[in-house]
């Protein structure tokens, strides 16, 4: 039995390092591993292979704890978790400069705040800006939508320092995981990094900088100089699962102004002394911050409602809601996870 890291995922096989010689091994995985609960390794996963005589690929016996992971609903499930990468130090939210998607950052900023890994946006395509006050313009409303806690740059082709600077949240040792909408610049964002064409990109279209999806597998790529970056093919849905402290760190600005509340049951539909009705009616939350809110919280709780129905379906005892599961539940001035 030898350890190893998933590498790559491609087409249901993935591809191990083994931590002795560093040598690469296409695994699948035993069946008494992925049987009932349907556990399978993702990309960065520790595990533990051996190779069976008769065999011709190596066999991923045990998956190693995670030290944590980048988790969504299911797209195709009721209520079913999926975990699309695991084991790393730092999530990259990369939007394109020209045409940012507010309400799907405010979905990768939640998943992303889950993790308990340090967390960055980058805005793509720079390049492409028509203006030094459009590119000013666009990155100081990301900075107020992320927060104080998350860094936010903006990298263009045409400026080596800005792909240096992104180049330093991946120092010798790290591994960190880019996430964003298909034809965002991932691709290209990562041949920047490591100086070569290591990425397909597609062709980009005149009009409005987007491209099509390129990438196809989930790929740990070693930057020169550097750690490693994980490019993650474009994800359409960001379903939320179990989100709660996410929702409260992206939205914390929301949450402090819960813990003002009069009463601490407080629904925010009108009761007298609401703190983040006020707010909202004084322009200190945005209404469509303060809609965003309440739809990803019911959207969480729609879905663990959902799980509890699902297990008692199965006669297990229903588990104790978390702490803060409700609006406004967590402290408030809560800070950015640590790593776990």
């Amino acid at each position: 039995m030898q350890q190893g890291q998933v590498v790559k995922l491609d087409r249901g096989f993935p591809l191990v390092r083994l931590a002795g010689d560093g040598s690469l091994v296409r695994c699948e995985h035993a069946t008494a591993l992925v049987k009932g609960e349907r556990v399978r390794a993702v990309i960065g996963d520790h595990v533990e292979v051996a190779y069976p005589e008769g065999h011709d690929k190596a066999i991923i016996e045990r998956i190693l704890p995670r030290a944590r992971a980048f988790v969504r609903k299911d797209p195709t499930e009721r209520a079913v978790p999926q975990v699309l990468a695991a084991n790393f130090d730092r999530v990259i939210v990369a939007q394109p400069l020209g045409d940012v998607n507010v309400r799907r950052l405010e979905r990768e900023l939640v998943l992303a705040y889950e993790t308990g890994a340090a967390v960055t946006v980058v805005l793509t395509k720079a390049d492409l800006a028509e203006s030094e006050g459009q590119v000013e313009q666009v990155r100081t409303r990301v900075r107020a939508l992320a927060g104080p806690n998350v860094e936010t740059l903006v990298v263009s082709a045409l400026d080596p320092a800005s792909v240096e600077s992104v180049r330093a949240l991946v120092p010798a040792g790290s591994v960190a995981v880019l996430v964003g909408k298909s034809g965002v610049g991932k691709s290209s964002l990562v041949n920047l990094l490591v100086g070569a064409d290591v990425q397909e990109t597609a062709a980009v279209r005149e009009g409005d900088g987007k491209g099509r999806h390129t990438t196809v597998s989930r790929e740990m790529i070693d930057v020169p100089g550097g750690g490693r970056i994980v490019d993650m093919p474009g994800v359409r849905g960001l379903g939320m699962w179990d989100a709660d402290e996410g929702i409260g760190a992206a939205f914390a600005d929301i949450e402090e102004a819960a813990a003002r509340c009069r009463f601490r049951d407080c629904k925010h539909e009108g009761e007298p002394g609401c703190a983040v009705r006020a707010a909202v009616e004084a322009g200190d939350i945005a209404p469509e911050r303060w809609d965003s809110y309440r739809a990803l919280k019911q959207e969480t709780a729609t879905v663990r409602e959902r799980r509890e129905q699902a297990r008692w379906m199965r006669g297990e005892k229903a588990r104790r809601p978390r702490a803060g599961a409700g609006v406004g539940g967590r402290a408030a001035g809560r800070k950015q996870k640590k790593g776990r």
